[in-house]
């Protein structure tokens, strides 16, 4: 069976996200076990100039459930973007998977040609073909924060590997 744009997207997506979350709830346990408020990991950096910890998360988010979106024709639900709590960015996540799950490969399939314009920072905006816009925006768009918030916890001393980040709750099967 030849590869569609619908199972190159969603199951992508939704694997990506739900080991991230994996990811904050090993944090969560980290920080209980270290007994410090997981809170704190919300605006952790590891530069002065990069986005905090708690952006990371939104945009990874962003990346999915506009992606898909995107890909699909239709509109993507608004977040607010105001978590301020490490509860809260998990929720976020939570969120984001339960609207993918209701978004249709059919919905998806078919649109690889289709012309997808999307902003790229204030005022600007990018045109690409959806698989081209899967392939080379938002895929790597969704794999650049996940894994910078992936780093962040790492570099913080939460007992994180490879294993977290690839296969999420599975990795210790």
């Amino acid at each position: 069976m030849p590869i569609t744009l619908s199972s190159a997207s969603l199951p992508v997506f939704q694997t990506a996200l739900s080991n991230l979350l994996h990811c904050l709830n090993k944090a969560e346990a980290n920080a209980a076990a270290r007994k410090f408020d997981p809170n704190v990991f919300v605006t952790m950096r590891l530069a002065p100039d990069m986005l905090p910890f708690a952006s990371q998360i939104r945009i990874a988010c962003d990346a999915a459930k506009n992606g898909t979106a995107r890909l699909a024709g239709i509109e993507a639900p608004k977040f607010e973007d105001n978590e301020t709590t490490f509860a809260e960015l998990q929720a976020r996540i939570t969120k984001t998977l339960d609207w993918l799950a209701t978004v249709s490969a059919a919905s998806i399939d078919g649109r690889e040609e289709a012309q997808i314009t999307f902003p790229v920072g204030r005022d600007k905006t990018r045109t690409m073909t959806g698989e081209a816009y899967l392939k080379h925006w938002a895929l790597p768009n969704l794999f650049f924060h996940v894994t910078t918030a992936y780093a962040l916890l790492r570099h913080n001393g939460v007992d994180l590997g490879k294993a977290d980040y690839l296969a999420g709750e599975q990795a210790g099967a």
